[in-house]
């Protein structure tokens, strides 16, 4: 018997233009590959126990409840690849190539596909909870995105055999520009950033799938490690100087990327003492609405 491997996985996805409806079956969904390194996303339930007490001490029911499917999908970061997702990460639309967050929601149909045992798993209402991204030196640009379903089902065949995404090279933080307070800075050894729309799905009384996944506020939050020889990065935390943070990405083939976040407070200044090598800084940080930009965070894309 053919046992299902991760060398034979791939995950595809379509937007749905109706929430936890995935288009289709005529005509077929145009699916579109996740270009991914890993996914937790999974089947799961809520259940429930009888509370009825018995002389002999015995459980008398259990039930299934609300379905929760959910989980993480991990990538690294390319030009082109991620456009839709941030789209729903941000909920926001790509403008003259420049996202910030809004308040328009967008919903996802996602497919697990075992294509060596022909077995696959369709998530329908997906919605991204939090995206996060982390910059070290000498790696590549990794991420994830977090996720909601509505609902999941097993699929009696695939959606289709899904269209590439862009292929661009993965960005790497060795061809990266970072600047803190708007100059150039040489001492960052470590950016990461995680933006939660703390989601939450909205059950009824008769169902087992939430007819609906509402979003609370977007809170970006993340942090910075760098080198310490001065006081400079820790005395905006210590004098609660706000600051702003900005870096740039760019790919063997020239396109860009550029991630700002215009105005953050620093929330913590760290300086452990685990080595007899340099000492580093880290400053957690939380990310605030712009008034001149009308965001708390904006991607630009620049393409080559």
């Amino acid at each position: 018997m053919t046992n299902a491997t991760g060398a034979r996985h791939g995950l595809s996805y379509v937007a749905e233009s109706v929430f936890g409806t995935t288009p289709g079956p005529s005509p077929a969904p145009s699916m579109l590959r996740f270009r991914y390194t890993g996914t937790t996303l999974n089947a799961a339930k809520d259940s429930f126990v009888s509370q009825e007490v018995r002389e002999d001490r015995q459980i008398v029911d259990a039930r299934h409840g609300a379905k929760r499917p959910a989980g993480n999908m991990a990538f690294e970061l390319s030009y082109g690849a991620f456009d839709d997702w941030l789209e729903g990460a941000l909920f926001g639309a790509w403008s003259t190539n420049v996202l910030k967050v809004g308040t328009t929601p967008k919903s996802f149909s996602v497919e697990r596909r075992f294509t060596d045992i022909n077995k696959y798993l369709v998530f329908a209402g997906v919605m991204v909870n939090t995206f996060s991204l982390q910059a070290r030196p000498n790696g590549m640009i990794t991420g994830s995105f977090d996720v909601l379903a509505a609902d999941v089902a097993k699929g009696l065949a695939s959606l289709g055999t899904p269209s590439d995404v862009a292929t661009n090279a993965p960005f790497d933080a060795i061809s990266g520009a970072i600047s803190e307070g708007g100059s150039p800075s040489a001492i960052v050894t470590g950016v990461d950033l995680n933006l939660n729309n703390n989601l939450a799905p909205d059950f009824v009384i008769g169902s087992a799938t939430a007819p609906t996944i509402d979003a609370g506020r977007s809170n970006l939050t993340g942090n910075v490690t760098a080198r310490f020889p001065n006081f400079d990065l820790l005395d905006k935390f210590l004098d609660e100087t706000e600051s702003e943070l900005s870096f740039a990405l760019q790919d063997p083939a020239g396109n860009q990327l550029q991630f700002d976040i215009p105005r953050i407070k620093y929330t913590g200044g760290e300086i452990p003492h685990d080595t007899e090598q340099s000492l580093t800084l880290t400053l957690p940080w939380q990310g605030l609405r712009d008034e001149s930009e009308s965001t708390n965070f904006k991607i630009t894309r620049t393409p080559a």
